[in-house]
């Protein structure tokens, strides 16, 4: 096995003008955000046209936007979304699930002017209701240079599990 390809690292800056290790830091802090409840912070993160998106579809050639999905979420749903969470009005929220997410293997899939587009593995752990349950996939991360820094342009996430019955997410992932 040729070990040489393992050592081979991304460019720290590529045709987006993103620096890698500032993109995996970015994506460590919105994790922190989303485990910590800071909803108001994670909103600020996103790009007004970006897209929140969980996929049922295990085929990654699918096209979201002409497929069931747990979520398909623009600016004005991610507010809903995050409004529901805050209220405790929500079934799958009340009271809210304790979450620890990892966040790892960062794999760069595109980098061009209009962004950088990163691929990573995430675990998330909930406890709720006395009972743990860990929920595991890929997610597409497209970040931006926006006005005040990175911003998120979109976030895909693909469930190993996403095809089981439809039981309640009662947090973002």
């Amino acid at each position: 096995m040729n070990t040489a390809n393992l050592a081979a690292h991304p460019p720290l800056t590529g045709t987006s003008g993103i620096d890698f290790t500032q993109a995996m830091a970015f994506i460590w802090r919105e994790a922190e955000m989303l485990d910590r409840h800071d909803y108001s912070p994670w909103l600020a993160l996103w790009t007004e046209d970006g897209r929140y998106i969980i996929p049922i579809d295990q085929d990654e050639t699918a096209d979201p936007l002409n497929s069931l999905n747990i979520a398909y979420d623009d600016a004005e749903m991610r507010k809903a979304r995050v409004k529901r969470l805050r209220s405790g009005f929500a079934m799958s929220s009340a009271p809210a699930a304790r979450t620890a997410r990892t966040v790892s293997r960062f794999v760069v899939v595109g980098d061009s002017e209009d962004g950088l587009d990163i691929r990573a593995v995430q675990h998330i752990v909930e406890y709720k209701f006395d009972r743990t349950r860990i929920l595991a996939g890929e997610v597409l991360y497209r970040l931006v240079c926006g006005t005040d820094g990175l911003a998120l342009a979109r976030k895909e996430i693909r469930l190993l599990n996403s095809d089981d019955p439809l039981w309640g997410i009662g947090y973002l992932l």
